[in-house]
């Protein structure tokens, strides 16, 4: 109906059952008489089961439900519908008279009212789709009918029963083996019980299994490592001792070299220039580390010298003169003179002459082996050279004295390269004897 701003206008009081699209009811339904009432009462069509519900996807148009507001104001905007005329009773009245209309039609149908029109239709279209189906149904009926009436051939009741009884029996045969069945099918399923209650525990004793397993793969993981580390810390150690059985010991101990013109040993400089000032607490370390080295190699060739015994002391090492209760000491506190203490001088001549009786030892064991330089009373010789080096500081210099010594440290480096090849497992005279051409104590 078109809007028009003249027109009334009136609330909506009743929507769709099916839609719940809002709808006005007509006023001529406001006055029914006794008599129309009684008819609306009458069941309709009572026999015809409607099921809407599965026919919804049979509908043309369907219109989606929204809410509508049952006040009968329009302050919030309800929705109003256009009336062509006031009403002529109260709207409670009328409200009540409807609402008791669309009661009696529900009741007496399987279908909910009011309903819009096009809902109506498409329940009318349904309703006329299965008359159309109970028709074609009633006809199928009817024509079976008809032949049977027509027909000549009289059932045999006899056979019929007979057939009956047979069926009666098999039934009853079925019967029993269906019953025998559930009893099977009870037993077996009491055996199924059995089986999962067997299976859980299984399972049960398959995760402690797989616990169990993980728990000692684990272990034997970490043993492995551990088996792992043990063989490589063996063959670190294994190799360290191939390493350590060929390592000249005396060697590793004593480092014997040089520092330019100065022999060295364990980094400690025997010997002083006038353009080399050595402190002389650095001479007595190299003092104490040389006799420390003789004294070292007496003992491993089991030898004892002739008139002196070296004293390892460190920078006051000394040498004690056997039979005369005398110390000679290998250290000193001062510069060069001409009259220097005497004792310095006798100390060194002493441990020349001790350096001499221990290759003496060695010439005896092995006639072989001879010294670069020649050692006799207080003095080493060159015999390239022909150069003789006194290794006294008194009514000398630094320099013949500085090259005596490296001399000295030159022999001592032989004779421990001697009996270190005399202690290892293969015997290397001839690579371990150092050659005097290339020593660079010379």
């Amino acid at each position: 109906m078109p809007y028009s701003m003249n027109e009334a206008k009136v609330s909506v009081s009743f929507s769709c059952q099916r839609c719940l699209q809002p709808i006005h009811v007509d006023d001529s339904f406001a006055s029914l008489d006794e008599h129309t009432l009684a008819e609306l009462a009458l069941p309709i069509n009572s026999h015809l089961e409607v099921d809407l519900e599965s026919q919804l996807a049979s509908f043309d148009h369907l219109v989606r439900p929204f809410r509508v507001a049952e006040s009968t104001t329009d302050v919030n905007g309800g929705f109003m519908l256009l009336s062509d005329g006031p009403d002529k009773e109260p709207i409670g009245h009328n409200l009540r008279i409807k609402a008791e209309l669309f009661d009696t039609l529900s009741n007496n149908s399987e279908i909910d009212h009011p309903l819009c029109d096009e809902c109506t239709d498409t329940l009318l279209e349904l309703m006329d789709k299965q008359l159309k189906v109970a028709e074609e149904e009633w006809n199928d009926y009817n024509n079976y009918l008809k032949k049977l009436e027509t027909t000549d051939d009289v059932p045999d009741i006899a056979k019929l029963e007979q057939e009956l009884n047979g069926l009666q029996l098999e039934e009853n045969k079925l019967m029993e083996e269906l019953s025998a069945l559930s009893s099977e099918e009870q037993s077996i399923r009491q055996a199924v019980q059995e089986q999962e209650k067997e299976k859980q525990r299984l399972e049960c004793e398959e995760q402690k299994y797989w616990r169990e397993y993980t728990k000692h793969r684990r272990d034997v993981i970490t043993t492995e490592d551990e088996f792992r580390s043990l063989e490589c810390q063996m063959v670190y150690a294994q190799s360290q001792l191939e390493k350590l059985k060929k390592t000249n010991v005396f060697n590793a101990t004593f480092y014997i070299w040089h520092s330019g013109p100065i022999g060295t040993i364990n980094n400690f400089r025997l010997g002083r220039l006038p353009s080399v000032a050595v402190d002389w607490s650095e001479i007595n370390a190299a003092w104490g580390q040389t006799c420390l080295l003789l004294s070292a190699l007496a003992r491993k060739m089991s030898f004892s010298f002739k008139q002196y015994r070296l004293v390892p002391y460190g920078n006051h090492s000394y040498i004690e003169v056997l039979g005369e209760g005398k110390e000679l000491p290998l250290y000193g506190n001062g510069g060069f003179r001409f009259l220097w203490d005497s004792k310095y001088d006798a100390a060194m001549v002493a441990f020349l002459d001790c350096l001499q009786q221990f290759k003496e030892e060695i010439v005896r064991r092995d006639t072989d082996f001879c010294l670069p330089y020649l050692m006799e009373k207080g003095k080493i010789e060159d015999a390239s050279t022909g150069s003789s080096f006194s290794i006294k500081i008194q009514f000398n210099s630094e320099e013949q004295w500085t090259k005596a010594l490296k001399y000295l440290l030159t022999n001592l480096k032989w004779m421990l390269t001697w009996v270190s090849s005399q202690f290892t497992e293969e015997k290397r005279l001839a690579n371990a004897t150092p050659d005097s051409r290339n020593d660079p104590l010379q």
